[in-house]
């Protein structure tokens, strides 16, 4: 899908700031700027590398100034906002931006025609740009392209005094890196001159509406020129690597397209939003550097590589797109971090130990592989993690960590004293907006889930009748007990969570895994009412809502300090990545007909609006509970791409 992009949609500065493309390199690095080429946050930048996957992100090139220089005059074409309240406007010379592959940049300037693409190579952390030049005017004109550097840890702003040193094609820092100088390698075959130091101040929009930093800064100490004559047409490379190679940017380019396209053929989606969100999901498959092996990041470009994202995530982004090996390697990864039954929520990095602070990730880890077995019959896999699942289930019976035990009843009691460890898991200081210490409804759906999958799996693996019986015995019992207290005859619904408080009764969208589950525990009817209860309060075409707009905690508006975020949150805010759940479950209700799947198709077709605003292409974190117009949060989020995909996989495949 191409994404197009016209003057109508920077008529002014702050509508070109509204948008942004992304570009990842498979270590954490990325590339994201406006599609007028602005840094409208401190975390946009041409080339944000990543000198350890997938975490140490260092804010190289952050935004390029380029002008066309004629005889007697010059033009600023590209467009950024500045701390005093002065600005570049080159959006005006802008006559078109295009993502589809690559983000691609058209200007038109007195008889000058400028094609602008850049790329980040796969892999590495290497940016490219490649400018195209037809001067049709009748005087020489020349492209000057000044890079503005920063040096700084992902999120910092440089310091005060900081100096970035160049010789030749190296630009070196030692400042703020404890293992050593980082250096960047410029090369180009246009002229590279060196200049006296420039510094400047930005003013980042989608910072200052969401209190964060407002402003930071970046320093140039060269610029790139090529000339081109009257009538001529020329091409202007740049190459920004960490590792000096004898790459062209056109390769860099081309590599980009072909890693996109083989991504796509290999999904086997059929429609153009499944074989777009099928490229999305590329973007979020990381290395990990201390683990060996490969990892998911939750969300660009804020998150990094957390358990419960990646489970959630994995079946949609891995699985529905046939990348089963990659599936694998990230399961692996986290079944040898599994300890006392729990799978890590936040991985190690250096000497650190891992944080198990979640609920979800491990039941969600049995789903996983329950869900990549479905895909490809390997079953030796799954004797091979069989031990760690098996862990896992006697981990949540007999007691771990963070107050996670069975009770006598059957069900999964979770949580104690601060910590929180089901997604909607916000803490501001001692506050604890949506606590849910008791009985979640989704981990007791995912727990019953688990048991069904273990008695399978134990049969085919051992074989072991006694194990695979006390496996039934204990789900029945679930069953059970889940039916007799979870249901809300006031509501028509799930109740969200047993704790004997009032939050019991809230009407929230967890309850819908509780039909969408591979195994699930009520009848055909209860799963109706869930579903319809589900769209009449929580529904939106963007996402599910987190709280019913009727409640009193609701909270219709995500904005402002973070701490005001922070209680809005999971307080009614609408999450993308539920979507998958209703859908699924909506499907599942109706016996998954063809009228449904239509039903199902139809109301997605909004969702390419969605792929349009924010980050280009790619689905966001969240939007306003109230009227869920402009997302918000993460503008490209792992699992609600993955969640979308595995609808699509449902009604496709």
């Amino acid at each position: 899908m191409k994404w197009i992009y016209g003057k109508h949609d920077w008529n002014t500065l702050e509508r070109g700031e509204e948008n942004c493309y992304l570009m990842t390199n498979g270590l954490g690095g990325f590339s994201s700027m406006t599609m007028t080429g602005a840094a409208a946050r401190n975390d946009h930048a041409l080339l944000m590398a990543c000198v350890q996957a997938p975490n140490h992100r260092y804010n190289l090139v952050h935004r390029l100034k380029e002008q066309v220089v004629f005889e007697d005059r010059r033009h600023v074409i590209s467009t950024q906002e500045f701390a005093d309240g002065h600005q570049e406007e080159g959006y005006r010379w802008l006559s078109s931006f295009t993502y589809e592959e690559t983000p691609v940049w058209k200007y038109q300037i007195e008889g000058v025609s400028i094609r602008k693409e850049a790329g980040l190579k796969p892999g590495a952390n290497t940016a490219a740009l490649r400018y195209e030049i037809e001067n049709r005017g009748k005087e020489h004109c020349m492209l000057c392209v000044t890079p503005f550097y920063q040096f700084v840890p992902k999120g910092s702003d440089m310091d005060a005094g900081q100096v970035i040193e160049k010789e030749g094609e190296e630009l070196n820092h030692k400042a703020r890196l404890k293992s050593g100088a980082l250096t960047l390698f410029v090369r180009t075959n246009g002229e590279i001159e060196d200049i006296s130091e420039i510094k400047e101040t930005y003013y980042y929009r989608y910072d200052a509406c969401d209190g964060r930093r407002e402003n930071g800064t970046a320093k140039a100490v060269h610029e790139i020129t090529l000339f081109v004559g009257p009538g001529e047409q020329k091409t202007l490379e740049i190459m920004f690597e960490m590792e000096p190679s004898k790459e062209t940017a056109s390769g860099v380019i081309d590599a980009v397209k072909t890693f996109r396209r083989e991504w796509e053929k290999h999904s086997g989606f059929t429609s153009e939003m499944g074989k777009t969100l099928a490229k999305s999901a590329s973007q979020f498959i990381s290395k990990r550097e201390s683990t060996g092996g490969l990892t998911i990041l939750a969300g660009y470009p804020f998150f990094e590589d957390w358990g419960r994202d990646t489970m959630i995530a994995l079946p949609g982004l891995t699985i529905s797109t046939g990348q089963f090996e990659m599936a694998k390697q990230i399961l692996r990864t986290f079944a040898v971090n599994e300890r006392n039954g729990l799978m890590p929520n936040l991985f190690p990095e250096g000497g650190n130990e891992p944080l198990y602070n979640t609920v979800d990730a491990a039941l969600l880890f049995i789903n996983c592989v329950y869900l990549y077995y479905e895909a490809t019959k390997d079953l030796e896999f799954v004797k091979e993690v069989f031990p760690v699942m098996e862990r896992i289930i006697n981990g949540y019976r007999n007691g771990t960590e963070f107050g996670i035990c069975m009770d006598e009843d059957g069900l999964i009691r979770a949580g104690e004293g601060l910590a929180q460890v089901t997604w909607m898991d916000v803490r501001i200081g001692d506050i604890l907006p949506t606590p849910r210490h008791g009985k979640p409804v989704e981990i007791n759906a995912y727990w019953y889930n688990a048991l069904r999958i273990m008695e399978q799996f134990t049969r085919l693996i051992t074989g072991d009748e006694k194990t695979v019986t006390g496996y039934s015995a204990l789900a029945e019992k679930v069953k059970d007990s889940f039916r007799e207290k979870f249901w809300s005859d006031k509501n028509q619904c799930l109740k969200d969570v047993l704790s004997g408080t009032s939050a019991d009764e809230q009407i929230r969208c967890n309850q819908i895994w509780a039909v969408s589950m591979p195994f699930t525990m009520l009848n055909r009817e209860k799963e109706k009412q869930i579903v319809e209860t589900v769209f009449k309060k929580l529904y939106t075409p963007y996402g599910l809502r987190t709280l019913d707009e009727d409640d009193k905690e609701f909270h219709p508006f995500y904005e402002g300090p973070m701490e005001d975020r922070d209680m809005a949150y999971h307080q009614g805010t609408v999450w993308t990545f539920p979507l998958g759940g209703y859908y699924l479950a909506y499907l599942k209700v109706h016996n998954d007909s063809e009228e449904a799947k239509q039903t199902v198709r139809e109301e997605l077709e909004v969702m390419e609006s969605a792929l349009r605003e924010g980050c280009i292409g790619q689905l966001p974190e969240i939007y306003d509970g109230q009227n869920p117009t402009a997302s918000k949060g993460c503008f490209a989020q792992a699992w609600s791409v993955g969640e979308i995909l595995r609808v699509y996989e449902k009604i496709e495949k």
